[in-house]
């Protein structure tokens, strides 16, 4: 079984887009939708959730009333201002970092740490598709280990299925969810668009990347809506010995498709279509081992 990681360096570049149509052509993957804070993947595919688990992922002071003596310990302790008093003491669950020190410091033995629920992650499918998603709580911060649960939740289900891939659409950024969407794959494709900030964005997931040593390759989204950027992106490319996969041009289809919730390469006549379909004949060749990185 191989993980293939699909990242970029910022939100909007068309990560998912690549991800859904790549998960159509593979016919022996599953989908792991790592995008914690903003998971979509599911939607392209129209699926039903068969699981559902929650995942705690850290914990919280609670304050027991009926031990507390309002002495005001904790508020002074607390250096995340997350102790609030409103006629009595109260945790605030979003400030709270699970620290311990009010617990230590609290005379009444009044306060105790808590598992706090972060999130939940699902699986799902459809009539093409299997897919594990997840989605953190607003203001919860524990996003890494929300991926490690959909990434092995996928990885089980892949085995029991007996599929040979498991494809992740990654979080965007160079964040806690986007190491945790990296680490420990086969291989990552970088989506890139050529912009000023997507290069900048670029150099910094492919810092992340080489971190984690992994095997990579670049592909350039909208690559004609700047033609001087996307040669400035090749030659960087070039100058870094990083190969690049593919270059998708700017397609008005793929707007409908996502209104459609359908991945664009669905519509097999389109040009950014064509293009990935090129995309993964060469990805099939990298897993093959017929063609090196």
């Amino acid at each position: 079984m191989k993980q293939i990681a699909i990242v970029s360096g910022k939100g909007g570049t068309g990560k998912t887009t690549l991800s859904s149509s790549l998960g159509i052509l593979f016919d022996n993957a599953i989908l792991a939708d790592c995008d914690v804070d903003a998971a979509n993947l599911n939607l392209m595919f129209n699926s039903k959730v068969l699981e559902k688990h929650e995942y705690y992922g850290g914990k919280k002071a609670i304050i027991d009333h009926e031990k507390c003596n309002n002495c005001g310990i904790c508020k002074k302790i607390c250096r995340f201002e997350a102790i609030v008093f409103d006629g009595s003491y109260k945790v605030d669950p979003y400030a709270c970092e699970g620290c311990n020190a009010c617990v230590i410091s609290c005379p009444q033995n009044a306060i105790k740490l808590e598992e706090s629920l972060s999130g939940k992650f699902y699986y799902s499918t459809s009539e093409t598709k299997n897919i594990v998603h997840g989605n953190l709580t607003p203001g919860e911060e524990t996003s890494g280990g929300l991926v490690a649960e959909v990434r092995k939740l996928a990885i089980e289900k892949a085995k029991s299925l007996k599929k040979e891939i498991v494809l992740i659409d990654g979080a965007p950024g160079i964040g806690c969810p986007a190491t945790s969407s990296i680490a420990a794959t086969y291989f990552v494709i970088i989506v890139t668009e050529p912009t000023s900030s997507g290069i900048h964005d670029l150099k910094r997931i492919i810092d992340t990347v080489r971190h984690f040593k992994r095997d990579f390759a670049i592909v350039i989204n909208k690559y004609d809506i700047n033609e001087k950027i996307s040669k400035e992106i090749e030659s960087f490319c070039q100058k870094e010995n990083i190969p690049i996969l593919g270059k998708i041009p700017f397609d008005e289809t793929v707007e409908n498709a996502i209104l459609e919730s359908k991945p664009i390469v669905i519509f097999k006549d389109s040009k950014a279509a064509k293009a990935i379909m090129e995309i993964y004949k060469k990805l099939i060749k990298i897993i093959k081992k017929e063609e090196k990185v």
